[in-house]
């Protein structure tokens, strides 16, 4: 992912304001906040700026998909060539149900906000959407996962990271 932010920011940064680099990346589904911040640092954006792009654009698409989502995958579900990827979309949520239903609003937050591979807010707002979770509900648990990410993220990006910059 590292690979990939560093590439985006060199390119885009040609087209695009530091700052809206950092929107777009926190945006996109498995960069999110992680990688908005992680740019961010090496962009040498200010950090409080860089916090509220990073939340602002890693929130913004979740309404969408907390409210869409499911629909999607009946939609994709109905044809036979788009099947596959619907049962993995369930498949997905189904490695995720118990640790997200056992603890629920709680357990839902520490899944979008704990910065592993395969979590993060899109993740959880597609579980959510699936498990048909309560909207409401869902999008402050994920609020609070995003927040929750962004500190550890910001420690990262802006105190360990940049000290071996």
């Amino acid at each position: 992912m590292e690979s990939f932010i560093t590439f985006f920011t060199r390119i885009m940064g040609q087209y695009l304001s530091k700052e809206s680099i950092v929107f777009i990346l926190s945006i996109m589904p498995i960069i999110e906040l992680r990688g908005g911040l992680i740019a961010a640092s090496l962009l040498k954006i200010p950090y409080v700026q860089a916090l509220c792009l990073a939340i602002i654009g890693n929130i913004l698409p979740i309404p969408f998909v907390l409210f869409f989502f499911s629909r999607l995958v009946l939609f994709l579900e109905s044809f036979s060539y788009t099947k596959p990827i619907a049962n993995w979309f369930r498949k997905k949520v189904d490695a995720n149900r118990e640790s997200v239903e056992k603890y629920d609003f709680w357990g839902l937050a520490l899944f979008v906000g704990i910065p592993l591979p395969g979590t993060g807010a899109w993740t959880g707002a597609m579980v959510a959407s699936l498990l048909k979770m309560d909207r409401k509900k869902s999008l402050l648990s994920i609020l609070l996962g995003i927040l929750l990410a962004s500190c550890i993220m910001s420690l990262i990006s802006y105190g360990l990271l940049a000290k071996l910059l």
